[in-house]
């Protein structure tokens, strides 16, 4: 079933974050809350339930910051350090709500993640598994999690696999470089799309902001959110030269997406 629901961007930065330590540029020197991104993830907020995309660096400042105090589940897109290096943090919700937090993530993340985050995972008795995971084995396919449909999609960044996720008219891909026209079709009629561009310039693992624009006019999508931005981008000027209904996304921002939930 079609239902509205929000997306609050929790950290829109690259994974640096903005300010860069040590960088004295303008944007790292700005003092417009617009230039303050913390590491990429976002909170889905449908029906009274909270979905988290991705755990990073900065993720107890943004949980604290936002108010959040309970977590439906997690949705991890890939294992870089920006994306789940927050997941420790996470273990603060096992304990307030006295369960293992539900994880959807691709087969390969998970086998990362075992490997990194071990005592996370494995399961003793006086150190109980605080995660529950849910794996998908497959590159492209659909499922349901916690009463979010989903259908995903997966690439690869260098040589990292990917999931990125749509459900109903609402998509979020991040950290994307190369893609498939199978991805585009899988994306056809989405009308809220939230997709990484890290700066102008050209980067080996990333989008750049005219990639990305060519991308969302690739799937057809009538408002395009950027995220995972550089401190290369400033964002009062870059906004001003975007087209219409593409936007950089902030921290802190809320936008109103439809998703599938409960059918």
């Amino acid at each position: 079933m079609i239902t509205k629901a929000q997306l609050i961007f929790l950290g829109t930065g690259g994974s640096l974050g903005v300010p860069v330590p040590c960088c004295p540029c303008s944007v790292c020197k700005s003092t417009s809350s617009y230039n303050q991104r913390s590491r990429p993830s976002a909170l889905l907020q449908v029906e009274g339930k909270n979905f988290l995309i991705d755990a990073g660096s900065d993720l107890r400042m943004q949980v604290l910051r936002e108010k959040i105090t309970t977590l439906e589940g997690v949705i991890l897109t890939h294992t870089h350090h920006d994306h789940a290096s927050g997941f420790d943090d996470l273990r603060a919700f096992y304990f307030h709500q006295k369960k293992p937090v539900d994880v959807l993530l691709s087969k390969e993340s998970y086998i990362d993640f075992e490997d990194r985050y071990h005592y996370l995972v494995k399961q003793k008795k006086e150190y109980p598994s605080k995660f529950s995971f849910k794996v998908l084995d497959d590159d492209f396919g659909s499922n349901t999690f916690k009463g979010l449909s989903i259908s995903h999609v997966s690439y690869l960044q260098a040589n990292m696999k990917v999931l990125g996720l749509r459900s109903g008219t609402f998509a979020y891909i991040t950290d994307i470089k190369e893609y498939t026209p199978q991805i585009i079709e899988a994306l056809q009629g989405v009308e809220t799309l939230v997709v990484s561009a890290l700066r102008y310039s050209e980067s080996p693992v990333h989008l750049s902001i005219d990639d990305a624009i060519a991308f969302s006019q690739k799937v057809g999508a009538y408002k395009t959110y950027f995220t995972h931005i550089a401190h290369d981008v400033n964002h009062d000027i870059v906004s001003k030269n975007l087209p219409t209904n593409v936007y950089l996304a902030y921290d802190g921002q809320s936008i109103d997406v439809e998703v599938d939930f409960g059918s």
